[in-house]
């Protein structure tokens, strides 16, 4: 009797107060829809018009989809404990709130108009037997049909259950009488000529859009989840046995058409089905029977999902209807809402205009209910665990591509007018929805995502051009935590990844009090100035010793940090150890042999608010060029400012040193390389890099980029004096130091792959030519035997002072110049071979290096 407006487990706790079984609480709704109108008024037209065989087809291609959004529906509703609002909380539970408002609010407003429908359509077929009813007498019925069924279901779903009881017996006695008067004329000779479609039929996709509305019922009975007293069980048992009846219903009462009467009478008479009827009157009942089953079965259903979009606090102007009455939850405010519709609906008369956008509805939620469990089944979570065993994800993707098919089919400006619908409500929560009261299905795809792809990257080499700031921040001064991260946010350049850390020391329940409110303010910092960046607190009773173990283990695969930045010690003597001068340079050259770049931040109260302050037009951002791997990575993080809307304006000056005697020469190489790494920047040329000369072109810098040196425990600047000379009179400054020589105009052709790759042919053409020349050598001795063995047979055949001296002596010249020539292709094989041998040890030398790029040692 309260009002559901507070916690949504409250509400849920009510909506699964139910008790409907599998019969009547899925079954019966589901069948009822199912075996409609267009079975006792269109399927005959259709037999006619496409013949048995493709009539055969249609029906199965139509419940091809109802058969895979079932095995769908029975995958989602096993896998989780389903609550109130059929397809919306499926879809909502999966795809999130965007998608679930979405496809709920369209299906609420489609099945209250379907309410209408129902009635209209109830109301016409008792038009036919009273012909002189006026129109609005037509309308008066369907209203009187909507205030009928309305009584049933404000009394609840127990007493809705037990009007489709009296509905599905009318149903029945029709179905029976249909198949005795139909066998006793069967004639297989009608049947036979019925198969073949007619030459001037209708066509066949436009027969599938008549017919296909017939199989859009089968989750009424998912709508009454709430009312349920085993959701888990009951939708997929119950689903199945309605869909598979109707399957066998349909197919049956088409070969019997086919087999009494021929295609000319079906296509025809629309009363076909009462004429062949043992008693015709029970037709008439069971077309009233299903028109009025329908519009119960909408009028149960579209509450329900209404109750439950506002339960979820989705639309704020829907939570009045979030309140229930009685034990068995009934949603009296929704129900008012949706009649209300009905009655409007029924008012403006003007049915055919919504119907295919109706249908549509239906399908975009199939469509979303298929999509939905393939999402679901592909994040492949540990908590996907459906009880319904014949699940495939393929099913499900075939299923989601058959509906949008089907939209085609049918009607392609309805379903762009029900896409576009959908696709409004969708932006609109996107933009104005608040926080996520359920755990959807959304980060788990985002995480498989993530572990594909990080196993992919793993498998390729590093390459020069892969290069990106993946930043690790030490935060260790709260007082300046968010300049540093507001600064590290702008040199990772929306393209890295970033880590905040902060390292608490300290042992025993005082450091872990520590640790929780450090680790509370570092979140809480980070979502405050919305950081791309993830926190990271640790405690340890030595400071130095965690940041060395974190500076090895951070990160997973090739996502690893590159680059630390951290605050200037002159800002805070704390800013990186809280042991002084000594410790923090000592630490940067920890830093540094782990092969990690240092940025630190330098600024104070003073100058940040100064840059805060400054106008974005106008900016400029100075980088002092030394023509190395730092100065590279300093023009590279200096371009990646630019590209958040702070810096977006500004202009890149850098600045090298250079006599008075080469200072064009010395500009005109450095316009050079700006325009080579593709880097829009202004060359300036000065004579030296003293600390006066650095604060006289750079104080008017917005921000400045300076290179930095340790010298022992000796922080330098580039003239290798203290940087106490010059930081003080600076704007904020970025003191960087590159552990990376970093490529700003790697090609692709370059790194290890290319050096793999040229070894590889390398090979391969030493391999082939120390095959030939061993083929070439194996010839020529085999020329000095064939030779040698000739020379042997004239010796043996003749006395040897009798051997023609010419022809002895030609032999054996020939047999000299064959043994020169083998002995020559011997040596080339041999170093052909050597040659092999060499570019095979260059590749063994190269993949070790390769595969260190590829999985990075711990």
């Amino acid at each position: 009797m309260n009002e559901l407006s507070t916690p949504p487990a409250a509400s849920e706790a009510k909506i699964t107060a139910g008790k409907l079984g599998t019969f009547n609480g899925v079954f019966t709704p589901s069948i009822l829809t199912i075996l409609g109108i267009i079975l006792f008024l269109r399927l005959g037209y259709v037999v006619g018009n496409a013949g048995l065989g493709k009539a055969l087809l249609i029906i199965a291609l139509a419940n091809l989809i109802s058969v895979l959004t079932s095995i769908s529906l029975s995958a989602v509703a096993t896998n989780l404990k389903v609550k109130g609002g059929g397809d919306y909380y499926l879809i909502s539970r999966t795809l999130g709130p965007e998608f679930g408002g979405s496809i709920g609010l369209v299906l609420f407003l489609a099945q209250s108009v379907s309410i209408a429908f129902y009635c209209m359509g109830f109301a016409e077929v008792i038009g036919t037997f009273f012909p002189w009813m006026h129109h609005l007498t037509i309308q008066l019925i369907a209203s009187g049909a909507v205030v009928f069924l309305f009584f049933f279901a404000w009394q609840g779903a127990d007493w809705a259950a037990r009007f489709q009881f009296g509905v599905m017996a009318l149903l029945a006695a029709a179905l029976l009488s249909f198949f005795a008067g139909t066998i006793r004329s069967w004639d297989a000779a009608i049947l036979a000529a019925n198969w073949a479609s007619p030459e001037n039929g209708v066509p066949f996709w436009a027969l599938f859009a008549i017919f296909f509305p017939a199989v859009t019922g089968f989750t009424q009975g998912v709508s009454m989840s709430g009312d349920l007293a085993d959701p888990g069980k009951s939708i997929p048992l119950g689903t199945f046995w309605a869909v598979g009846l109707s399957i066998a219903v349909y197919f049956s009462v088409a070969i019997l058409f086919a087999g009494v009467l021929s295609n000319a009478t079906l296509s025809s008479d629309s009363g076909a089905m009462k004429n062949v009827s043992a008693v015709g009157f029970l037709i008439d009942a069971g077309v009233i029977a299903a028109t009025l089953s329908s519009a119960m079965a909408s009028l149960m259903g579209a509450p329900r999902i209404l109750q439950s979009l506002a339960a979820d606090k989705i639309f704020s102007l829907l939570t009045p209807f979030a309140k229930v009455n009685g034990p068995a939850a009934n949603p009296r405010r929704a129900l008012l809402f949706s009649s209300g519709i009905a009655f409007v609906t029924i008012a403006l008369g003007k049915l055919n205009l919504v119907a295919s956008v109706v249908s549509m509805f239906f399908l975009i939620s199939y469509g979303l209910l298929n999509y939905a469990t393939y999402f679901e089944a592909k994040t492949e979570s540990p908590f996907f665990r459906p009880r319904f065993k014949w699940f495939s994800p393929s099913l499900s993707l075939l299923g989601f591509f058959l509906c949008l098919a089907a939209m085609l089919a049918i009607d392609l400006k309805s379903g762009a007018a029900a896409i576009a619908l959908l696709f409004a409500v969708y932006q609109y929560l996107k933009r104005t929805a608040g926080p996520t009261r359920w755990a959807d299905s959304s980060r788990s795809h985002h995480l498989q995502q993530v572990r594909r792809h990080l196993l992919a990257a793993g498998k390729e080499p590093e390459h020069a051009r892969d290069w990106r700031p993946h930043l690790l921040v030490f935060t260790q001064t709260p007082e300046h935590r968010i300049p540093l991260l507001t600064f590290s946010s702008w040199i990772e350049g929306g393209s890295g990844f970033t880590e905040a850390v902060q390292i608490i020391e300290g042992e025993g329940a005082e450091a872990r009090a520590m640790h929780k409110a450090a680790h509370l303010a570092l979140t809480q910092a980070i979502a405050s100035g919305h950081y791309d960046m993830f926190p990271l607190t640790v405690s340890s009773s030595n400071f130095t010793q965690a940041m060395g173990v974190l500076l090895q283990s951070s990160g997973i695969g090739p996502l690893r940090p590159n680059t630390v930045v951290l605050n200037w010690m002159g800002a805070s003597v704390k800013a990186l150890s809280g042991l002084g001068a000594y410790t923090y340079a000592k630490n940067l050259k920890l830093i540094f042999r782990q092969h990690k770049n240092l940025v630190i931040l330098s600024m104070d109260d003073e100058s940040w608010i100064r840059l805060l302050d400054e106008p974005m037009a106008g900016r400029r951002i100075d980088i002092w060029w030394q023509g190395n791997g730092t100065s590279r990575l300093m023009l590279l993080l200096a371009y990646l400012m630019t590209r958040h809307k702070p810096w977006d304006q500004a202009t890149l000056r850098v600045l090298t040193q250079s006599d008075t005697l080469h200072i064009e020469r010395e500009k005109e190489k450095l316009n050079k390389i700006m325009e080579d790494v593709r880097i829009d920047a202004v060359a300036e040329i000065i004579e030296n890099f003293e600390a006066d000369t650095i604060v006289q072109q750079s104080a008017d810098a917005a921000f400045v980029f300076l290179p930095l040196k340790i010298d022992q425990y000796r922080l330098l600047d580039l003239t290798g004096k203290s940087f106490e000379r010059s930081l003080p009179r600076l704007p904020v400054c970025a003191l960087v130091m590159a552990a990376e020589d970093i490529d700003l105009d790697a090609t692709p052709e370059e790194g290890l792959p290319a050096q793999i790759g040229r070894a590889t042919d390398e090979l391969e053409l030493a391999l082939k030519k120390s095959a030939a020349a061993e083929k070439i050598a194996a010839e020529k001795m085999m020329l000095v035997e064939k030779l040698s063995s000739q020379l042997s047979i004239l010796e043996e055949k003749s006395v040897p002072e009798k051997v023609p001296p010419k022809e002895g002596e030609k032999l054996q010249r020939e047999i000299a110049n064959a043994e020169s020539d083998a002995e020559k292709a011997h040596r080339r094989a041999i170093k052909a071979k050597f040659k092999a041998d060499e570019a095979a040890r260059n590749i063994d030398n190269l993949e070790p290096e390769l595969q260190s790029k590829i999985e990075p040692p711990e």
